[in-house]
């Protein structure tokens, strides 16, 4: 059965899932220690991450309207400002 895939993909692959892992667990770890709200709110700037890889690295909206990039920065503002509330929200 042949693979999808070069070594170097799946090695990237591999280490995207270390990553990913060492986050969840950094995150159990601290929730003690900083709080539920915060540890939630910093577990969560992994989505914030995937979007900038998505958009600024992947250029996933190249040749997408000017709306798109309009709403790609409202999108990003608004999720750090409920970021912000949730961790206020904690304290």
């Amino acid at each position: 059965m042949e693979s999808a895939g070069s070594p170097f993909v799946h090695l990237v692959g591999i280490l995207g899932g270390s990553i990913w892992a060492t986050g969840t667990l950094l995150s159990f770890v601290t929730a003690g220690t900083a709080g539920a709200a915060i540890a939630y709110a910093l577990g969560q700037g992994a989505t914030l991450v995937s979007a900038l890889w998505g958009i600024l690295v992947w250029k996933e909206f190249k040749g997408a309207p000017k709306k798109a990039g309009f709403l790609n920065f409202a999108m990003i503002v608004l999720f750090l400002v409920g970021l912000a509330l949730i961790i206020a929200a904690g304290q």
